[in-house]
C-alpha cells in the first residue's frame, strides 16, 4: 500500500476516472448500435458488436490476472490502456461493420487488462471495511455516464455521427491514466510462487474459441451449426475449470457459486439489455427517448448499489447476493412481458429493466466483495480473473443466444415474438442465478454496523 495518504488519494480519482471511462463506453454505445447498424448494415450481425468485446476480454482476464499477482498491476494496466485507445479509434474510423467488429475486439482485449486491474488495486489498496464504499463510488461513475451518456450519445447520432460517440471516451482514459500510472508503481505483486497462480493463457484461447463457435452455430442455423456448437461446447467442457478458482465445482458453495450466480446473472441481465435499445427504436422511440429509458432504468442499480454499502444494511453478502439475483429475475420477468407488448410502449420495459438494475448493483459489488473476503492475498488476482471470467462468459453466451433467437425469429415479421422470447429466455435464465445464489453459504458483511 502506498505510504503517502495523497498518492492512495491520487489513486483513488484515477481508479474512479477508469471506471467513469469504461462506464461511458458501455453505456454510450449501447445507445449508438442502433444507428451504427443502419449506417454500416449486416443487421444480423448486431449482437456480435457486443459479444465482439466480450470474447477478447476471456483471454485478457485470465493473462491479467496472472501478471497482476506475479509483477504488480502496473504492465498489465499500461498494455491494457494502450489497446483501448486502439481500439477506440480503429472503431470509430470504422466505415463497415466488419472494421467495427475488428475495434471492439481490440478495445475488449484490452478493457480485460484494464478491468481486471482496477479491481486487484481495490482489493490491495482498501482495508476489508472500506472496499464497499469503494464499490459504491464505482457504482455511482457506472451510473453517472448511465443517466448523461444515452443523453449525449444521443445528440452525438442525432447532430453528428455515431462515430463521435467513440472519440468522446478517450479524454476520460487519458486523465484517469495520469492519476492511475504513478501510484501502481508502488502496488508490487505479494510475495507467492508464481506457479502456483499459473493461469494457463491455453485455456483462455480454448474457452474463448468456444463460445465464439457456439455464437456462430446459433447465428447460422444451418447444417454445419451442429458440429461448431458441439466443438464450442467441447472446449467449454475441457478447459473452463482451469480459469476457475482452486477447487472449483460448479455446484460447489463459497467461491463456486459466487463465480456462477455472477456468471448467470450478469449474462441474462445483458443479454436482454443489449436488445432493448433496439425494440424501442423499432417501435417509433427516438434516440434521444432510447437514451432517456436507459438511464432512468439504470437508477435502479446506483441505489442498490449504495444500499449494499450501507452500515445499517446488517445481512450477510451471501443474503445480498440472493436477494439481488431474484430482482433481476424479477426485473427481466416484467421487461420481457413488455417486450410482447408493444401497445405498452416503454413503460413496462423501463420498469423491469430498474428492478433488475436495483438487483445488479446489491449483487455485483457484494460478488466482488465475497472473492476478496475469500481470496488468499496472494490468490487475489487469479480469483478475481476467475469472477470476471465467468461475467463476460456468461455475457458472450447470453447475449450470443439472444442473437440467435433474434436472428431465427426476425423472419416471422412479429418482432414482439423475437424480442419476447429473448425476456422468456433471459428470465428463465436468471431464475437459475438464484437457486445457485441460495448455495453460496454465509459470508460475514465486513461493512455493517457492529
Amino acid at each position: 500500500m502506498p505510504a503517502v495518504p495523497t498518492t492512495r488519494a491520487r489513486m483513488t480519482v484515477g481508479l474512479l476516472l477508469c471506471v467513469l471511462a469504461v462506464a461511458f463506453e458501455n453505456m454510450a454505445v449501447l445507445t449508438a448500435m442502433p444507428a451504427a447498424a443502419a449506417d454500416l448494415g449486416d443487421r444480423e450481425l448486431y449482437a456480435w458488436a457486443f459479444t465482439a468485446i466480450m470474447l477478447p476480454q476471456l483471454v485478457a482476464i485470465a493473462v491479467a490476472g496472472r501478471w497482476c499477482d506475479t509483477r504488480g498491476p502496473l504492465r498489465p494496466f499500461a498494455v491494457g490502456l494502450a489497446l483501448c485507445i486502439v481500439g477506440i479509434v480503429v472503431a470509430a474510423e470504422s466505415a463497415a461493420m466488419g472494421v467495427l467488429l475488428v475495434g471492439r475486439a481490440v478495445q475488449g482485449f484490452g478493457g480485460g487488462f484494464v478491468n481486471l486491474t482496477l479491481m486487484v488495486t481495490t482489493g490491495r489498496l482498501y482495508a476489508p471495511a472500506e472496499r464497499a464504499r469503494v464499490m459504491t463510488w464505482f457504482s455511482a461513475c457506472w451510473m453517472l455516464p448511465s443517466f448523461l451518456g444515452p443523453a449525449a450519445a444521443a445528440w452525438l447520432v442525432e447532430h453528428l455521427t455515431w462515430h463521435w460517440v467513440f472519440w468522446a471516451v478517450l479524454p476520460f482514459f487519458v486523465v484517469g491514466a495520469t492519476f492511475v500510472l504513478p501510484g501502481l508503481r508502488g502496488l508490487d505483486a505479494p510475495e507467492a510462487d508464481a506457479a502456483a497462480n499459473h493461469v494457463p493463457v491455453l485455456a483462455a484461447l480454448a474457452v474463448a474459441l468456444g463460445a465464439t463457435l457456439i455464437q456462430a452455430a446459433g447465428q447460422t442455423l444451418a447444417w454445419t451449426s451442429v458440429p461448431l456448437a458441439l466443438a464450442g461446447g467441447a472446449l467449454l467442457a475441457g478447459w473452463l475449470r482451469r480459469l476457475m478458482p482452486r477447487g472449483f465445482s460448479p455446484a460447489g458453495p463459497g467461491m463456486s457459486s459466487t463465480v456462477v450466480t455472477r456468471l448467470v446473472m450478469a449474462g441474462s441481465f445483458f443479454g436482454l439489455q443489449a436488445f432493448l435499445p433496439l425494440m424501442l427504436v423499432e417501435r417509433g422511440a427516438s434516440y434521444g427517448d432510447t437514451g432517456l429509458a436507459i438511464a432512468v432504468s439504470s437508477a435502479g442499480w446506483m441505489l442498490g448499489s449504495w444500499v449494499q454499502s450501507q452500515r445499517w444494511l446488517t445481512l450477510s453478502r451471501d443474503r445480498i447476493i440472493a436477494l439481488g439475483a431474484a430482482c433481476v429475475a424479477a426485473g427481466l420477468g416484467v421487461a420481457g412481458l413488455g417486450a410482447w407488448l408493444p401497445a405498452v410502449g416503454m413503460g413496462l420495459p423501463v420498469a423491469g429493466f430498474t428492478v433488475a438494475g436495483l438487483g445488479m448493483g446489491l449483487a455485483t459489488a457484494s460478488t466482488s466483495l465475497v472473492v476478496m473476503q475469500l481470496s488468499q492475498p496472494a490468490e487475489l488476482g487469479r480469483n478475481t480473473s476467475s469472477l470476471q471470467t465467468g461475467e463476460m462468459l456468461g455475457n458472450a453466451l447470453l447475449a450470443g443466444l439472444a442473437g440467435t433467437l433474434f436472428a431465427s425469429l426476425s423472419p416471422l415479421r412479429r418482432p414482439e415474438v423475437a424480442y419476447g422470447a429473448i425476456g422468456v429466455a433471459m428470465t428463465v435464465t436468471a431464475v437459475v442465478g438464484v437457486l445457485v445464489a441460495l448455495r453460496i453459504g454465509h459470508v460475514e458483511n465486513a461493512s455493517a454496523r457492529r
